[in-house]
């Protein structure tokens, strides 16, 4: 068993190597100091106890999977926000609400309504999802929540979380798709 003082040097001595291999993985300073911080909380947390000689290895699969779930999260975000991003103005940022109530970034009364049609349709193709995958979905893509947050306030595992996230997401991709939308 790792004693802190163990924790405590192995830590400290990973830490610059790991932001390095971070940072070329990310190419981003802050999110790769963030992911770093992540993965070195969740292995005092979760795996404090192990002996020393397993802590690299575990800390190396942390890494890999914190950065892989960023990787997954940025994919994610980027198509939704894509796709709602071709409702508003690009000066601005957008909420599409705001966007249909006032008629701002609409061509016509014609492009409007068709703005409004096509949200319309993803809310209701939300709104049909099982409920525990409607509530992953919306706190970590609409309320920028993470897994762990998520799980938190779910009550559940941050595996579930994902594989929750991840089926609403498979599931609004087909829906849409089906109706003509693609992202």
């Amino acid at each position: 068993m790792a004693s802190d003082k163990e924790l405590a040097d192995f830590l400290a001595g990973v830490e610059r190597r790991a932001f390095k291999q971070t940072v070329y993985t990310v190419r981003d300073d802050d999110t790769a100091l963030d992911i770093v911080q992540d993965a070195m909380i969740k292995l005092a947390e979760k795996y404090g106890d192990r002996p020393p000689s397993e802590l690299p290895l575990l800390f190396q699969r942390i890494l890999q999977n914190a950065t892989h779930d960023y990787f997954r999260r940025q994919k994610v975000r980027n198509t939704w926000v894509s796709l709602f991003s071709s409702f508003g103005n690009a000066d601005d940022e957008f909420d599409p609400l705001e966007t249909f109530e006032s008629g701002e970034g609409a061509v016509g009364s014609e492009n409007r309504l068709e703005r409004e049609q096509v949200l319309n349709l993803i809310d209701a193709e939300i709104q049909k999802l099982p409920a525990r995958q409607r509530e992953a979905f919306l706190m970590r893509y609409w309320e920028d929540m993470d897994v762990a947050e998520t799980a938190a306030a779910m009550g559940c595992s941050e595996g579930s979380v994902k594989t929750h996230c991840s089926r609403a997401t498979h599931a609004l991709a087909q829906a849409l798709k089906a109706k003509g939308i693609t992202l």
